[in-house]
């Protein structure tokens, strides 16, 4: 006698989610709505547009401190949630504010490795801590500290940014100017991103996690 077969069952991934989740993704959709606006400002020029898009990323923080809080409050936690969040903050705090620095007008050739450099750091740490952070917890569970500043702390770069937008000293009028170095450009400004990111994958940094 031939089985009936089973009726496929449908179902949505964001059943699986918890509160904290929620919180999580509306980080990424923060850092998302400033890679476009940093693209907006671009095609069309209005700084409000850059403006806009900057002032995501402060929402974005608050957003991915309150996952977190949300998930110790309720007692949940998941390897999923864990990491949604790190693919979100690579969003917001990585991608983001290269998109926005370029945008200001770090386009030189030289820009685009630190950027880039940057960013890299920023996954790399993200991954790290996510492989550590079992080993790095004490007897009660909970990470005690950073290995290496962790990667929202290039929020310090988005308010920089901002400062030099509302002052005007983007485009060509960045601060510290430009030199050639080679077959490329060089804003000297774009040295703090690769400051940040060295900072993040530093070893011998340790932070005390709140």
């Amino acid at each position: 006698m031939q089985d009936t077969p089973s009726k496929p069952r449908h179902f949505s991934m964001f059943r699986d989610f918890h509160l904290a989740d929620w919180f999580t993704l509306g980080n990424a959709f923060c850092g998302t709505g400033a890679v476009f606006a940093a693209m907006r400002y671009l095609q069309e020029g209005n700084v409000r547009d850059l403006l806009i898009g900057m002032a995501l990323i402060p929402l974005a923080f608050i957003l991915d401190a309150l996952d977190g809080r949300i998930a110790r409050w309720r007692n949940v936690s998941s390897s999923l949630g864990r990491e949604l969040d790190s693919l979100a903050d690579v969003i917001s705090f990585g991608v983001a504010p290269a998109a926005l620095a370029y945008a200001c007008g770090l386009q030189g050739g030289w820009d685009w490795v630190v950027l880039s450099y940057f960013v890299c750091c920023g996954v790399s740490r993200l991954a790290r801590y996510n492989v550590t952070a079992e080993a790095l917890s004490g007897a009660e569970g909970k990470v005690k500290y950073f290995e290496g500043t962790p990667i929202p702390s290039s929020l310090v770069l988005v308010v920089m940014l901002a400062v030099a937008a509302w002052q005007g000293a983007i485009g060509d009028n960045v601060w510290f100017g430009k030199i050639v170095l080679g077959p490329w450009q060089f804003h000297p400004l774009v040295i703090a991103f690769a400051v940040s990111g060295s900072l993040m994958v530093s070893k011998t940094l340790r932070i005390p996690k709140p």
